[in-house]
This record gives C-alpha cells, structure tokens and sequence, in this order.
C-alpha cells in the first residue's frame, strides 16, 4: 500500500493545543480523521466542515479495514506517535505507507520537565499492553533513572508493589496524573510505600529515581538461599553455577530453560547477570514452588516462570523455545529428557548438564552423540569434602 498515506499529529492532553501554522493548515485541508474518542474531544473544534472521524478502538482490525477504504489519513495520537505510540504501529502493519509526523512531547518528557530531572540517561520501559520483563530488566540492572509508560493494570502502585516485593526500596517514585490537561493535572513525589497505598487518576506516567545502590551479586554463596527442608546440599554450589553458566553462552541468548531448578540458583544467578533473559524454570518438587519465590524476592529477581511438574509429563508446547537448556536433575530418565530437549532446542542452541557420576556422565555423552550432537566441554571440580562434579557441554 505504497499510495497510502498517513499523517500522524501529536497530541498532550491539553483542550488549548498549540499547533504550528503548517499544521493548522494541513488540518484545514483534511477529509478524513482517526484516532481515540479523548483525541476527538480534544480536537473536534478544529475540523473542518463535513471531515469524518473514525476511532480508534481495539481490537484493531475494524480499524485497518477502515483505513483500507481511504487513500489519505490524518491521525491524532498521544505525545510522540513514535515513542511506543501509534505511528510505529501504523508503519508496522502498512510498511510501504507514505507517512509525516508532528510531534509532541511524549508523557515521561513533560513529567521529567516538571519535576526538573535532565532526562538525557532515562531508560524508557513501557508497560502498556506489555509484560513485566522491560521494568524488570532495568531494575535488575539498576538503572539510575527510569521513565515507565503505565496501563490500567499496571499503574504507580502495582510498580511500587512489585519493587518493594523483590527489595528494590532504594527507588523513589515520580507520578504525573493526565498531564497537559489544565483542570486535573497532577505531579507527585512519592516513597515506593507512598505510592503502594495510593490510587492515581488515568493516563499517568512514572519516573523511578534511584537514590542508592542495592547489592548486586555475582556469584551467590549458596548458604545464603533459602533450602528444601533438612537438605542443604540440594543447591549447585556456587564455582559449579558459574563455570555452567558461562559454558551456557548466555550473553546472546534469549530463553534459558533451567530443568530440576530446586532452590532456583541456576536461574536467578542467570537472570541477575543476563536480566533480559527469559528464564522458564522446571521442577517436580511442590515444595520448591514457594522456595524459588522466596529465593527471587531474597535477591532481587523478578521475571523467573517457575513450572512445577514433572518435566517428561509437563505440557512444555506453550513456552518459548530455548537457546540454553541446563539439566540440573534427571530422575533417572536422562536420555529421554536429552531427547526431549533436542526437539524443541533452537538451531546453535547448547545444553549443559553437571554429572555427578561416571555413569551419568557416559550416559548423556551417548544421548548426545545418538542425537546428533556433540560434546564442546568438559570439566571436572571438587569443592572441600563434596565428591566431583563434571560440566559437560553439548551443542
């Protein structure tokens, strides 16, 4: 749709917009307007006689079947319709479309100009629509200033909840309530606790300001996790962790599976250091359900899907594929599970497995090999008074 062509004007919630000359003209000059009911409101006067409007409502697809009907467009959109706004939409579901954009400051600029914060280093997340894992990437790397786009679902206070659940209390808050709009604007400076007893008016916006440092580990001593009842020695001892994680390659990977994940150090070691990985974390103990949360919360890190079940019998069609399988426990059935881990590993994924036996060891070589595969790496450490552990590498 190369002949189709798109407008798109920025908007602040302000019923007193300022436009350029250039912009007023071209409104004046339009037929055909989209864009949300509060955006209608806003610029309805402006219009000019016998213009038709057509809103912008999810689900989206009535909207595109509109859009289809007409060669020229010009749409109003919040802030900067290229800041997680609606001219990157448009532009992925019409790329051969002609497109110019007018723009406004976009909600965390106007909040950062109120509250005087220069704004040059804010890593910008959105929350709209979207999943934790932006927010939670940035806090795991605590970023000194973070700039949030919120939804209905998630606001101000469910942010306030969610870092004050993993211990990132060193963050103050920033709110803005309907910015640009000159009755119910509202800027607030709040305390994480402030803000998870309060309710906020919508749209809003949020600015996290980091005042301090929270203790970032590398390399976790593992008495200091939260243990399976009367079973210390159930933990992959911390030099273990690390040498599998690095033979992992995580740096350019994006899912990691963690299967027999017990007290859950593989995975929240991996998370801490590679926070914008996905990590799916299989288990078939209940009891450790509970342990991986309270051992996420202990360290600070949010994100990590914990399954419970046994993962031979687990549904495991419905989560992402892996780039990074380790094998923490087999229950006896190792080459069934290497088997099970090679249909669904991506192309150039690995696999690492700590073998506590020679058997073990023989054992996934030759799962390995009748697959296919083959062994990279392989080490062998003892730690104090524990038996060796050999690391094996498979790609």
């Amino acid at each position: 749709m190369s002949d189709k062509k798109f407008t798109v004007i920025g908007l602040s919630d302000s019923h007193q917009q300022w436009f350029s000359p250039e912009v007023r003209s071209i409104i004046s000059q339009g037929h055909i307007f989209s864009g949300g009911k509060r955006h209608h409101e806003i610029v309805k006067e402006l219009l000019p006689a016998g213009y038709l409007w057509i809103d912008i409502v999810v689900p989206l697809d009535k909207v595109w079947v509109e859009y289809a009907k007409y060669e020229s467009i010009m749409v109003f959109a919040s802030g900067d319709p290229l800041f997680y706004g609606f001219a990157a939409t448009l532009l992925r579901i019409f790329p051969e479309c002609r497109m110019k954009v007018f723009p406004a400051f976009n909600s965390l600029q106007m909040l950062a100009h109120r509250i005087l914060i220069p704004y040059a280093d804010m890593v910008n997340v959105s929350l709209t629509g979207r999943p934790w894992k932006g927010l939670d990437s940035a806090v795991i790397r605590q970023c000194s200033i973070i700039g949030v786009l919120t939804d209905h679902k998630k606001g101000p206070k469910e942010i306030a909840d969610r870092l004050l659940e993993y211990g990132y209390d060193n963050y103050t808050m920033a709110v803005g309530e309907n910015l640009g709009n000159e009755k119910s604007e509202l800027v607030s400076s709040l305390s994480l606790e402030e803000a998870s007893s309060k309710t906020f008016s919508n749209p809003n916006c949020v600015i996290l300001i980091k005042r301090d440092s929270r203790k970032r580990y590398f390399g976790i001593p593992e008495a200091e996790f939260a243990h399976l009842e009367g079973r210390k020695n159930m933990i992959t001892k911390m030099p273990v962790r690390l040498l599998s994680l690095s033979l992992l390659e995580l740096y350019d990977k994006h899912t990691l599976w963690d299967v027999g994940f017990c007290t859950g150090s593989i995975s929240i070691e991996a998370k801490l250091q590679f926070p914008a990985l996905e990590v799916i974390a299989f288990e078939r103990r209940e009891e450790s359900r509970e342990l991986m949360k309270e051992n996420c919360r202990r360290f600070g890190a949010p994100g990590i899907t914990e399954v419970i079940g046994d993962f031979m019998e687990c549904d495991i069609s419905g989560y992402p594929a892996p780039d990074a399988v380790f094998i923490g426990g087999h229950g006896g059935r190792l080459e069934e599970m290497v088997s099970r881990i090679y249909k669904v590993l991506n192309k150039g994924g690995l696999i690492v497995f700590n073998s506590v036996s020679a058997e073990s060891c023989q054992r996934f070589r030759k799962a390995v090999e009748s697959l296919g595969g083959a062994i990279e790496a392989e080490h062998i450490l003892t730690l104090d008074e524990h038996n060796p552990i050999t690391i094996l590498k498979a790609k």
